[in-house]
Formats: C-alpha cells, structure tokens, sequence
C-alpha cells in the first residue's frame, strides 16, 4: 500500500533551492539593522547557532535561533547580509507547478503573519496536517488528500520545558490574527468565563486555529503565555514532538514562508498517540492521524529506520500511559500497512517486558 507518491526530480530540486533562499531572506530580514553577534551553543550535545542582540527600547538581550549547525548553516551565517535577487514568490509558483504542495492563500496568510511578528523566532511550532504538507515537501513525496485540513495548529513549549529554542520575544499573536480581518476571533467556551486558546473565523465557521503545549502535572486548564501574547492549550504527549524540531517552507501562490516543523520520524509515532487518544470520540479524525502515520512510516522506513525504532523505545520508556496507547495504536496501523517491514521489530518491542 502507498500513501505518498514521489515527486519528481524538478519538484524536488526547486523545494531544495527554495528551501536555501528562505533560511537565507528569513535570516537577513532577522539581522540586517540589528547590532549583535553570532553565538553558537551546545544543547543536550547538539550545536545550534543563535544571533543574539539588544533591542534600542530597554536595552533587553534576544537571541534568534537560526539553527543547527551544519556547514551549509555555517556559510549561510558568513553570507546573511548579502541578500539575493531571486523572489521567493516566483520560486514557489514554479515549486508548486512542479509539483510540490501548496496550501491554502487563506492558510497561508496566517502562518506567513505568525512568522512576520516572530512566532517561530520564540519557539513557536508549526503542527497538525500542515506541518504534515509541509514534511511531504521535504521528504520530496506528495500525500494527496490525506493533507487536508480546515484547521491550523501551533504548538510551544510553554514556560516549564527547557528547549533549544529560545522563548525571549514577546509578540502579541493574539493581536496578529484579529488583524488579518479574516474574523478570527477566540472561541466561546462551555462559559463565559472560560479560557479559550483557539480561534474561529467568523467568514468560514469551518477555519479554526488552535495554540497547543504539553501538559505538565496533570494540568489542563488553558493559561495566558505573556511573551506570546496568546492563549495555550495544555495536552498530553505534545512533548515528544518539540524535540529535534527542524525548518521547513510553507508553499502557496502567494509565495513562501519559512517555519518550526516537527522531525517528522517523531511526528509519525506521535500521530500513533493522536489516534489511541481521539478514535473513540472522533472516528474520523483518528483514522486521518492513522493514515499520516502510516504515510510518514512508509517514507521514513526506507532510510530512517533505525531512528524510527529508537524513537519508538524512547516513546515506550516514557511512562504506563505512553505504552497504553502505543498498544491500542499498533495493531490498526499493521493492519493498514502490512507491508511496511519496520512495523514487525515495533511489535516485538512492545510485547518485550520492561
């Protein structure tokens, strides 16, 4: 059984080079007027290059994550004030003619004005089906309509998980997207009272956004992020899916935007636990999740399959509740992928006792 299907060289190439560009004119933008450094630092073992500055209001100290370090990422710090002729909204029309998927201009425009105030700078992450397109792209496949989605999901760590990426910009996201007149605002809850950290749009009552974080403690009730200037909705396993976080282009004819993607080994497994969590109450989106797992493992088996069944332990080892649901998620998933070879040595973990 196939879930993706390949895309050809062309596509794949013009997704690489606009891929560079973007990192490139998201950097330049980033640094161009600011007065500051480079800095690179060590987390948990891995390099990760950051710029760092003062602003000209207070004097406070922020850094900018710009990434891994590669060599790649290393010239591109050396050129990052050289910005180049090439426009990235030619580059995605012709990555999409191609053959690359492109989202929507109404989606695309509220991921493009979350990047503009410096969501992903803070540590914001793109999530759900699109992070799931934008992945397709990377991995140089194309999904079909298991990448369909009304909904836009973001996730950040919150203020109790130390990651790589800084949280040190304070941006008023809530004020973003009432901005972009599309009628987003945030959705009533059971009282009025009630927090709420999603918004629906009052022109398409279909259109939500939704601003996720991993619970900690058991806590579920929505709290106010004040750096983000937004609302975040606590939910359980988001964790495992806001380590090793990569870069990734958001493709629409309106042009292209560079965001915070989950690794999408992990973003597979974690859709394992999505699924176990919402089968019950919502059928039909769970087995939406199954499919976008089976589809990542499919890709991922033929050259990630050691990283996959080292995640998969990982995942195994976090707790009773993890394993829980990676028993209710396993079996569907072999019976939807038979094929995929990856999936026995899954199982054999997951009967070995611990």
């Amino acid at each position: 059984m196939e879930l993706a299907t390949q895309l050809k060289a062309g596509a794949q190439a013009a997704y690489a080079e606009i891929l560079e560009v973007a990192r490139h004119e998201e950097l330049s933008r980033s640094v161009r007027n600011l007065s500051g450094s480079f800095n690179r630092k060590v987390v948990k073992g891995i390099p990760y290059w950051y710029y760092q500055f003062r602003d000209a209001a207070g004097g406070r100290t922020h850094q900018i994550f710009v990434g891994r370090d590669s060599p790649e990422l290393q010239a591109l710090v050396e050129q990052a004030r050289t910005r180049g002729d090439r426009q990235l909204d030619a580059l995605a029309k012709a990555a999409i003619a191609l053959g690359c998927s492109a989202t929507t201009p109404v989606h695309f425009r509220i991921v493009r004005r979350l990047n503009e105030i410096g969501f992903f700078l803070a540590g914001g992450l793109l999530i759900g089906t699109h992070a799931f397109l934008a992945l397709g792209n990377a991995l140089g496949v194309s999904w079909g309509d298991i990448a369909r989605t009304q909904d836009i999901d973001f996730a950040h760590a919150g203020k109790r998980i130390e990651l790589a990426l800084p949280a040190s910009l304070h941006i008023q996201t809530r004020t973003a997207l009432e901005s972009l007149e599309m009628g987003l605002l945030p959705a009533p809850g059971f009282r009025p009272w009630d927090k709420t950290a999603s918004f629906v749009s009052q022109v398409d009552r279909q259109l939500r956004v939704d601003f996720l974080t991993p619970m900690v403690g058991g806590k579920e009730e929505v709290f106010l992020h004040d750096e983000l200037g937004v609302n975040l909705q606590p939910i359980r396993f988001l964790e495992f899916i806001l380590e090793d976080v990569q870069q990734a282009v958001v493709l629409s004819p309106l042009g292209a935007v560079i965001v915070n993607v989950p690794d999408p080994a992990r973003y597979a497994l974690h859709k394992m636990l999505v699924f176990a969590e919402r089968r019950a109450r919502n059928p039909q989106k769970a087995l939406k999740d199954l499919r976008q797992a089976a589809a990542l493992v499919e890709v991922l088996s033929s050259f990630r399959a050691d990283d996959l069944l080292a995640l998969w332990k990982d995942l195994l080892g976090r707790g009773p509740g993890w394993r829980q649901r990676a028993r209710k998620a396993l079996p569907p998933l072999r019976d939807m992928a038979p094929s995929l070879e990856v999936l026995e040595p899954m199982a054999r973990t997951l009967k070995s006792p611990r």
